[in-house]
């Protein structure tokens, strides 16, 4: 996908492709890591790539699970407990970049499926069992959520980019022209892993 979403009449459109450009963008911080490199924590954070791309995966799958429920409150939410909270940036002994890139690539394609079915003014249940949650409001819109979802993927994109440059040095525009195959030239560098 472009590094800029495609301009559109249709605002069901131009949400889900916000959203999906956010997924792609994380996407792409992991493109090429090794197992080792995608649980790497070479900042200051204690977070990796690898649990960034699993942290939005379900954040962004939660979210899109309570707009299909709306008006109508997602079953997911009663099954959640705060005991729960971080197990999202846990990754599996078998979890690559390439599974998170699948998964990340399927949520996407789901993300365009759904969004233009939905009633972007239908009221969404606001969930009321975790602190970040605001007090007094019973609920907001698909809108809302959707533009939640944009502002929320883009954030942990954006700290996936920096954990990314910390490991080997590659940039966003680096890592999105070459997995779609942008061809050399006096500005543009196709990213390759270090020679071993």
């Amino acid at each position: 996908m472009p590094g800029t979403v495609a301009p559109s009449t249709s605002e069901h459109t131009l949400l889900a492709d916000y959203v999906v450009a956010q997924l792609d963008g994380i996407r792409n911080a992991g493109f090429g890591l090794t197992p080792e490199q995608l649980r790497a924590t070479p900042t200051a954070s204690t977070l990796s790539v690898g649990a960034l791309m699993s942290h939005a995966h379900a954040t962004a799958l939660g979210w899109l699970e309570r707009v299909e429920a709306a008006p109508g409150r997602f079953a997911g939410d009663a099954e959640y407990a705060m005991g729960d909270y971080g197990s999202d940036f846990l990754l599996a002994d078998t979890d690559t970049a390439e599974s998170w890139d699948a998964r990340l690539d399927e949520l996407g394609r789901r993300v365009r499926q759904v969004v233009p079915t939905l009633d972007l003014d239908a009221v969404v249940p606001v969930p009321d069992d975790a602190p970040w949650w605001p007090q007094g409001v019973d609920g907001w819109s698909v809108r809302w959520v959707l533009l939640h979802l944009v502002q929320e993927v883009g954030r942990h994109a954006g700290h996936a980019d920096i954990i990314r440059e910390g490991l080997d040095g590659a940039t966003m525009y680096q890592l999105m022209g070459t997995r779609e195959g942008w061809p050399a030239s006096d500005w543009f560098v196709p990213w390759a892993p270090a020679a071993v």
